[in-house]
């Protein structure tokens, strides 16, 4: 896997031989058990898109790094402050946000998303969104127990996100990690991927500027 160094941070298109610049996907995963597909959901990606991850620590618990695609960079809340040693050096959560077409949060836990709905960037994952121009798609693949999800603040915080501009990839119902059954477990990789590309694709087709 490459080493996290914000030098590989490309800003604007590059197009090669005239052909459009692949999308550039920034995909983030949130401390939920459903990390343990996020290597999964690179490699769907990676196929189609340029990829850059970014890891809460919380999520590290659950991410085999080794699972990830070998060209897919992986930045964790370390990489945010090793990353800036003086007035000039580039912030990595602006350049990241810079970078990328979309950014997909799968999972995003009831934590992250309170973070997010109160406005909180207490990490990399959340200053990126806190920093993020809403002129360009965010996604967010909701993961916790089925409990967590009909907490009555997790409505609340869904609604807030909702107004920001954020699209919400459901949850769906099956026996959870825990052992319970209901709703609240992330969406497959493989529906996420697709909801994304047809989304980035309906837009370039519609002429959109934004790509």
């Amino acid at each position: 896997m490459a080493s996290a160094e914000t030098a590989g941070i490309e800003r604007g298109p590059v197009p090669t031989n005239g052909a459009p610049r692949k999308p550039r996907i920034l995909l983030a995963a949130s401390g939920s058990v459903a990390a343990i597909k996020f290597g999964n959901l690179c490699h769907c990606f990676s196929e189609w898109a340029e990829v850059k991850a970014v890891a809460t620590r919380a999520s590290l618990h659950f991410i085999d790094r080794a699972s990830l695609p070998r060209d897919v960079v992986l930045y964790t809340d370390e990489d945010e402050w090793s990353s800036w040693n003086k007035l000039g050096d580039s912030v990595l959560h602006i350049e990241l946000r810079r970078w990328a077409d979309i950014m997909i949060i799968a999972p995003l836990s009831a934590n992250t998303l309170g973070k997010i709905a109160g406005g909180l960037c207490d990490n990399l994952l959340t200053c990126i969104v806190r920093a993020w121009d809403y002129a360009k798609p965010l996604f967010v693949a909701p993961a916790m127990n089925t409990l967590m999800w009909n907490n009555p603040f997790t409505e609340r915080h869904l609604m807030t996100v909702d107004e920001l501009g954020i699209s919400l990839i459901p949850p769906v119902s099956k026996r959870l990690a825990c052992g319970d059954y209901g709703n609240g477990a992330m969406a497959e990789p493989s529906h996420i991927y697709s909801t994304v590309r047809l989304f980035y694709e309906s837009r370039v087709q519609a002429g959109s500027s934004n790509f």
